[in-house]
């Protein structure tokens, strides 16, 4: 039954598939392009570069700039459905091979929607400034995307000058929530993978990360921040607002009640957007981070 339904919704979505231009005819109009965007850092360019006027459809986590809310979502990156995404009858989606799950992902690719991602990845400020100017080359926003590389570039300088200012260096832990999974998770110091880029904002911004292990891990023992000892607590919006933005609540998260940070009130929250991933804002972002780390 799913699979006649998977036929007839794709049967739609065939039309205009068909006379899509930028993977296979490139004298068609752009204007029937209909794209699915799977990915935060993808969408906050599209947005920046001013090229999201193809885009009808993204995923749950993208959530900047605000306009971005208005579109269609399509599920969490991680627990997409195919039902959803097909409704939208897409030319293409665009991801960051960062989706799921994978019979959701062999469902699509089945159909022979056309996929892209981009070869360059944001790990590093040089990382976002690669992937700005090859998505601004994908949307035909090369001067654009030049605008958007001079001003991260700016920005960065400016706001690591700013930060000097801080003479504390708070050790800084970071609760993530992790919607796939339903679980929350801590942040642990930089090296590739999840977390990378807290962990190298934190730094930034003159704090220091008070997990030391690699990557995410489940908050699932209340030693892991206890035997830490955060001086300051970061917890992601997401996570933050489904507990109410109660700071008992997040307190009663384990180990957190016994930390430096919980007896100075030093819990704060943070937007995911923010914190968890490089892109054209980053050096602004930095001083926002700076900012709430070392309030008291």
């Amino acid at each position: 039954m799913k699979r006649i339904l998977l036929a007839a919704v794709f049967a739609g979505a065939l039309i205009p598939a068909i006379s899509c231009g930028r993977f296979s005819n490139p004298s068609n109009d752009a204007k029937t392009e209909r794209l699915v965007v799977i990915s935060q850092v993808y969408n906050e360019i599209i947005w920046a570069l001013g090229a999201q006027d193809k885009v009808v459809g993204v995923d749950f986590s993208s959530t900047y700039p605000p306009e971005v809310k208005n579109v269609q979502t399509v599920g969490y990156h991680r627990a997409l459905s195919a039902e959803g995404i097909l409704s939208l009858h897409p030319t293409a989606i665009i991801h960051d091979n960062n989706i799921g799950p994978p019979q959701v992902v062999e469902q699509l690719q089945s159909l022979n929607i056309p996929m892209k991602t981009f070869n360059a990845k944001n790990d590093s400020v040089e990382g976002t400034k690669a992937l700005v100017r090859e998505m601004g080359a994908y949307f035909h926003k090369e001067g654009r995307a030049e605008e958007l590389c001079r001003m991260l570039d700016s920005q960065m300088i400016a706001s690591l000058e700013r930060v000097k200012q801080y003479t504390e260096h708070p050790r800084v832990a970071v609760i993530h929530f992790g919607r796939a999974s339903n679980v929350y998770l801590v942040v642990g110091k930089g090296g590739g993978g999840d977390g990378g880029a807290a962990s190298q904002m934190i730094e930034w911004a003159g704090g220091e990360m008070a997990i030391d292990t690699k990557g995410m891990q489940r908050m699932a023992s209340p030693e892991i921040i206890a035997q830490a000892n955060p001086d300051v607590i970061l917890v992601t919006d997401f996570g933050f607002d489904r507990l109410g933005g109660s700071l008992d609540q997040i307190k009663a998260l384990p180990g957190v009640a016994t930390s430096n940070a919980a007896k100075n009130n030093r819990i704060y929250r943070i937007e995911e957007n923010v914190l968890m991933y490089f892109g054209p804002r980053t050096g602004e972002n930095l001083e926002k981070v700076a900012a709430v780390i070392h309030q008291k």
